[in-house]
């Protein structure tokens, strides 16, 4: 369990196998973070088979409408009835009390991968990390901290703006405003790992010469 607010850190993860390089990533950063005095916590997503979507599923007995299931309006109300999934409930307790919450994983299309992506939409539900009245400026993380830590398959001059995947801050923009910002979380300079896929590439055809 985490120390409430005191040098405390949510370390959440995709690692699609120990030997990649956000496995490498994850592993230092938690290292680092330790030698430094932090606490840590870390949710692999994938390891704890996290369910992505977000469904009926996520509410505890009967909903609200059951013709008409909204599931932001339904799992406000269940969250402020205690009525949310465990697996949620434990997520959001490690949110609250993190101070930095770091996001660990490959860009998959230009974005979080679907599993990081459920875990944003299902724990960071209306009434917990924000509502009508707190978001952005009056956000209800506004003491907390969030920052990107990722891969990508491609060159660093695909990612400029004339590059063919356009510039890397257009990319980014959602990622680090809809959800760090939308529940005011100051985001702190990402960390971006760029062509690790052409780096393994080039590695094999290394080795495949040398054999030769």
């Amino acid at each position: 369990m985490l120390r409430k607010w005191k040098n405390a850190v949510l370390h959440i993860c995709l690692i699609c196998s120990p030997a990649s390089f956000n496995a490498a990533a994850r592993d230092v950063a938690l290292q680092e973070l330790k030698l430094q005095g932090y606490e840590v916590v870390v949710s692999d997503l994938y390891a704890m088979n996290f369910k992505a979507s977000a469904t009926r599923d996520d509410i505890i007995g009967d909903v609200r409408n059951s013709e008409h299931f909204q599931y932001g309006e339904e799992t406000l109300h269940a969250g402020m009835e205690g009525r949310l999934s465990e697996d949620i409930v434990a997520e959001q307790r490690k949110v609250t009390e993190a101070e930095l919450i770091i996001f660990q994983f490959p860009l998959y299309w230009f974005s979080f991968p679907a599993v990081m992506k459920g875990w944003i939409d299902r724990v960071l539900s209306q009434g917990f990390a924000f509502s009508l009245e707190k978001m952005y400026d009056n956000g209800i993380f506004k003491d907390k901290k969030a920052m990107l830590s990722f891969t990508t398959g491609a060159a660093p001059t695909m990612f400029q703006p004339d590059g063919i995947n356009g510039d890397i801050n257009v990319t980014l923009w959602p990622l680090q405003h809809h959800e760090p910002e939308h529940t005011k979380q100051e985001v702190l300079r990402r960390k971006i790992k760029d062509s690790v896929m052409l780096q393994q590439i080039k590695q094999k055809n290394s080795k495949l010469q040398t054999a030769e």
